[in-house]
C-alpha cells in the first residue's frame, strides 16, 4: 500500500471501552491519529463506530466433522469469519496445515495451537494425536514447536467403559507435559465439558480452559486465584441436547450428564465472570459448527449476564491484550471493523458490520 492511500475513519473511534475517539487514519496499513499531510493524498473516508478487528478465540479453520478439509473449504470457511468481523483467530487444534493463509492480507491472522492431543479413541476421529500418558511430554513438546504459543490437550472425553465423561490425564503427567509447554514458551488449554478433569489441570498449571461446562463453587475460586481463562463457546453448548439425544439409549449417564452441563450453562459462565475469572468469545467453529458465528457468541455471553462492555472486550480489546496482539493504538496494524451504531448500546449490532478493514484495506 502507498504511503499516499490514506483512509479516514472518522465517527467514533473506540480504541478502548473508555478510551473514544473522534478519528483515525491508516497510513501504510497502520493507524495513526495524526493527520497525514502532503500533497496528492488519495484519501477514502469510512464513517461510524470502528473497533478492533474481532477475536474467535476458539475457532478450526481447515477442519470439518469429518477431519481436515482442502485449502479451497478452509479458505471459505477463513472468509466467512471474517465477513463476520473475525480478523484475529486462535485456532485451538486442528490437524490442517494453514501456514499459507499467513501469506494471504485478504484473509484474518491467525494463531494455532497445533494439532489437538488426545488419549487413544477418547476423541473426535481423524482430528487429533491419539496417544497414552507416557508419550504426553513428547507430543506436547512437538505441538509447542509447530504451534503458534499454544498447545491444546483434549481433557475429557467420554468413557465407554465407564458410560460418562471421565478425565483423560493421570496428574502426574499433565504437570510434566505444562510444564515442558512453559519451558518452550507455550500456553497450554484443554478441552473440558465435565468437573473431574479441572482441579487437576488448573493446580497443574494450566493456562485456559475450553468450554468449562463443569466448573463448580468448588472449582470456580481456584480459576480466579490462579487467573485460569475460560473460552465457554456456548453457541456450541447450545447443540449439546441434541448430542445427548443421540446417545441416550446406549449411554444415559453420558446423555444426562451433558442435559445437566447444558441446563446449568448461563449460570455456569455467570458465576466464573462475577468470580472474577477471565472470559474470551471461541465459537468452536470449523467442527459441527458453521463459521462466522462470533456475534452470536457475543450475544450469548451477554446472556450469561456479562456486562455489554464486558462481552465486547472478551472479542475486542480484552482479548487482543490476552493473546498478545494489538489493537488500534498508534502504529498498530489497521485491522479494525466498522459498525453503524455504539456496540456498547446493544451488542447486536455486531452481527452487521458496515465496513471491515483488514492490514490497512477495506476488504468487506
Amino acid at each position: 500500500m502507498s504511503e499516499r492511500t490514506v483512509l479516514h475513519v472518522k465517527g467514533r473511534v473506540l480504541v478502548g471501552p473508555d478510551d473514544v475517539r473522534d478519528e483515525l487514519w491508516v497510513v501504510g496499513g497502520r493507524v495513526t491519529y495524526d493527520r497525514p499531510a502532503g500533497p496528492g493524498l488519495d484519501i477514502t473516508t469510512v464513517d461510524g463506530w470502528a473497533m478492533p478487528g474481532l477475536v474467535d478465540a476458539h475457532c478450526h479453520v481447515g477442519l470439518d466433522t469429518h477431519g481436515p478439509v482442502p485449502a479451497d473449504v478452509a479458505e471459505k470457511q477463513a472468509l466467512t469469519d471474517r465477513e463476520a468481523g473475525t480478523l484475529l483467530i486462535r485456532d485451538a487444534g486442528s490437524p490442517s496445515d494453514t501456514r499459507w493463509i499467513d501469506d494471504r492480507e485478504d484473509l484474518p491472522r491467525i494463531i494455532r495451537a497445533g494439532q489437538h492431543i488426545a488419549r487413544t479413541r477418547r476423541y473426535i476421529r481423524n482430528y487429533a494425536h491419539e496417544i497414552e500418558p507416557p508419550e504426553l511430554v513428547a507430543y506436547v513438546a512437538r505441538e509447542a514447536k509447530r504451534g503458534d504459543g499454544w498447545v491444546k490437550l483434549v481433557g475429557d472425553w467420554i468413557d465407554r467403559d465407564a458410560g460418562d465423561l471421565t478425565a483423560c490425564w493421570p496428574r502426574e503427567e499433565v504437570e510434566a507435559a505444562i510444564a515442558e509447554a512453559h519451558r518452550l514458551g507455550a500456553r497450554v488449554t484443554a478441552h473440558c465439558f465435565a468437573e473431574d478433569s479441572l482441579r487437576d489441570l488448573v493446580e497443574a498449571g494450566i493456562d485456559c480452559i475450553e468450554h468449562a461446562t463443569g466448573l463448580t463453587e468448588d472449582t470456580i475460586p481456584l480459576f480466579a486465584e490462579r487467573g485460569v481463562a475460560i473460552v465457554p463457546t456456548l453457541v456450541n453448548i447450545a447443540t449439546f441436547p441434541q448430542i445427548a439425544a443421540a446417545g441416550e439409549t446406549k449411554f444415559p449417564r453420558w446423555s444426562a450428564h451433558l442435559n445437566r452441563l447444558y441446563e446449568r450453562r448461563y449460570d455456569t459462565v455467570r458465576a466464573a465472570y462475577d468470580a472474577g475469572v477471565p472470559v474470551y468469545v471461541g465459537t468452536d467453529a470449523g467442527g459441527s459448527l458453521a463459521h462466522g458465528l462470533v456475534a452470536g457468541e457475543v450475544a450469548e455471553l451477554r446472556k450469561a449476564g456479562l456486562s455489554a462492555v464486558d462481552a465486547l472486550s472478551a472479542t475486542a480489546w480484552g482479548a487482543r491484550a490476552w493473546l498478545g496482539r494489538p489493537g488500534l493504538e498508534e502504529g498498530a496494524p489497521a485491522d479494525l471493523v466498522v459498525y453503524e451504531s455504539d456496540p456498547r448500546a446493544d451488542v447486536r449490532v455486531l452481527a452487521a458490520p458496515r465496513r471491515i478493514v483488514l492490514r490497512g484495506r477495506v476488504v468487506g
